[in-house]
């Protein structure tokens, strides 16, 4: 793999993993938009690795409650913020985990890996994003989040398992459905991600460690670094803009793309 090509996955990953306009869509778009192949889930690992290191680090103060609270979580105490966060996390990753293990047996994940399936879901859930953004209540906060709350974010993320929806997008969609501000909403999302990213990239990388050479390896450690770099600024910088500004460009830029997908794919 040429390293501009790689550099390239890297960065679109690492911007699109935390902003609501769909990275797994971006990945499956890249190579048929450039002619080449498709980079391989070696590469998918290695960057969704540098993603998940970027938020680690930007919520690092929150991971770390979480990281504390999971001893007395695993005793059946739920006595402390750090506990608290982490069962709402456990919670809100289970149906994730099941439903992604049940679409990858049954063939049904690389069967949805379509422009077309990709085109509709940018364009309908953008739109979905958009109507909950804008006619959403901001009475909740993070420090409100619920079991109950958990289990249905959990159950929107399930969604995102569809190509093209978009993982943060649509947390943050049913975050805002259920009154979370925009900052808050997103934060929740973001912290949902991790162990999210976490379980995604077990069952890759378990799938790849036994083809990977010292060339392979080369090329994910870069790909990891870059993505890392492009995920903590694209992370940053929206988390920023979201005290002044919605979620309405990144619904302007899916609605676009969409309709373009849809045009190609109709012709």
């Amino acid at each position: 793999m040429s390293l501009f090509y790689l550099l390239i996955v890297a960065i679109v990953q690492g911007i699109t993993e935390f902003l609501p306009v769909s990275s797994s869509g971006h990945l499956i778009l890249l190579p048929l938009f450039l002619g080449t192949h498709d980079q391989g889930q070696a590469i998918d690992v290695a960057v969704h690795v540098g993603t998940l290191g970027a938020v680690i680090l930007y919520f690092w103060r929150d991971v770390k409650d979480g990281l504390a609270g999971l001893p007395r979580l695993m005793t059946g105490r739920i006595d402390t913020p750090g506990s608290k966060l982490a069962l709402l996390l456990v919670v809100a990753t289970v149906p994730v985990i099941v439903i992604g293990l049940i679409l990858k047996i049954t063939g049904l994940s690389d069967a949805m890996r379509s422009p077309l399936v990709i085109g509709w879901t940018m364009l309908i859930f953008g739109l979905v994003l958009y109507w909950f953004d804008q006619k959403g209540a901001e009475v909740k906060r993070e420090t409100d989040w619920t079991l109950k709350d958990a289990i249905k974010l959990g159950l929107w993320q399930a969604v995102a398992l569809i190509p093209g929806t978009s993982r943060s997008g649509i947390t943050i969609t049913g975050a805002r459905a259920m009154g979370y501000t925009r900052a808050d909403a997103a934060k929740i999302s973001m912290l949902m991600s991790i162990p999210t990213i976490m379980a995604s990239g077990i069952l890759l990388g378990a799938e790849v460690v036994g083809d990977a050479d010292w060339a392979m390896l080369k090329d994910a450690a870069i790909g990891a670094v870059f993505a890392f770099g492009a995920a903590l600024l694209a992370l940053t910088l929206m988390m920023r803009l979201l005290k002044s500004v919605s979620f309405t460009p990144y619904v302007i830029y899916r609605v676009i793309l969409g309709v373009v997908l849809l045009a190609m794919a109709y012709s």
